[in-house]
């Protein structure tokens, strides 16, 4: 059988989701640019592709247009964490529709498909429960998150205009809480700050009183999610959700990861966030009938491997301040 090997673009490709996306596709035997600007992503999280020949790194911003000869774009550039996002919400905004309009101009140049990694921020803090793709969302447009929430609603919005009026190959995922290796220790984000702060036996620190609910679904199954989604026919477009659907309170991670990993932290307590959602977990029946995709790692299975990441990563860190 003739194999079509294909040039794939990845933005963010240096990020944590990107490394993954980009080990996956150079493993089915693609050539795969990676782009990013390392504002969030990390060399260290492509280095072990540096020296595979169907691999090659790009520094670039999406902001700035990009002329280049692709097959498959997937759009990943956007910080995904509060505390990222919320450094410099200006360029946030800019990365998402900026970054939403150059590689959506390179799809239509280069007639590629494109595929959006959009976000379950699109549905701000749901009245609906479990989200389904067909509810519109509770954003508040004026808030905080609002860089990151309003930048996203408005790629996808791009996305459905580029294909009504130039007929451009699109796909739309929104993607739930992921998790696994290469999260970044500093992130803002639940499991990366609950293991970090367990493995140093610090207080774990809780936002409201914990009983706020997410559903966690593990980079391996999400990254399958994603390239089955670039293979549907082309008149599947999404925008389908991605995440998995067995939901649990954040406290009750809290203290699954303080047993995981033997520590003596507490739990402590704090004023939650302005526009935090309290509910958050999706409905996956569209992503199960068009891809026939559902998460396989189990959350234990999931965590034992992230904790074994942290452990290791800051392992090396403490060698190097030490030696």
């Amino acid at each position: 059988m003739r194999f079509d090997r294909k040039r794939v673009l990845v933005t963010g490709g240096a990020g944590f989701l990107g490394s993954h996306l980009c080990e996956r596709l150079v493993g089915l035997g693609h050539d795969v640019i990676c782009l990013d600007n390392f504002m969030t992503g990390t060399k260290d999280n492509v280095a072990g592709l540096l020296g595979n020949s169907h691999f090659e790194v790009l520094r670039h911003d999406v902001t700035f247009p990009l002329y280049t000869e692709v097959d498959e774009i997937y759009n990943l550039a956007c910080p995904a964490s509060p505390v990222h996002y919320q450094f410099d919400p200006v360029q946030t905004t800019k990365t998402s529709v900026m970054g939403a309009i150059n590689m959506l101009g390179l799809a239509k140049r280069t007639h590629a498909r494109i595929l959006q990694a959009s976000t379950s921020e699109v549905y701000g803090d749901p009245t609906v429960h479990p989200q389904r793709e067909d509810y519109r969302g509770n954003v508040n447009p004026l808030g905080p998150r609002a860089c990151y929430d309003e930048g996203k609603r408005c790629a996808e919005t791009l996305f459905f205009d580029y294909y009504r009026q130039h007929h451009v190959d699109i796909k739309v995922v929104r993607i739930f809480n992921t998790y696994g290796p290469r999260m970044s220790p500093n992130d803002g984000r639940v499991v990366s700050n609950f293991i970090v702060q367990a493995l140093r036996g610090e207080d774990i620190t809780l936002y409201g009183d914990g009983s706020q609910t997410r559903a966690f679904c593990y980079v391996d199954d999400l990254i399958s999610g994603l390239v089955g989604m670039m293979q549907t026919p082309k008149d599947t477009t999404g925008p389908v959700n991605l995440g998995n659907p067995h939901e649990i309170p954040v406290r009750e991670l809290a203290e699954r990861i303080i047993r995981l990993t033997d520590s003596s932290s507490k739990i402590v307590f704090r004023p939650l966030p302005v526009d935090d959602p309290l509910q958050r977990c999706p409905d996956i029946g569209l992503a199960h009938n068009l891809l026939d995709w559902q998460p396989r790692v189990a959350l234990d299975a999931g965590l034992h491997r992230t904790i074994d990441y942290f452990r290791a990563s800051l392992g090396l860190r403490l060698s190097a301040l030490t030696a």
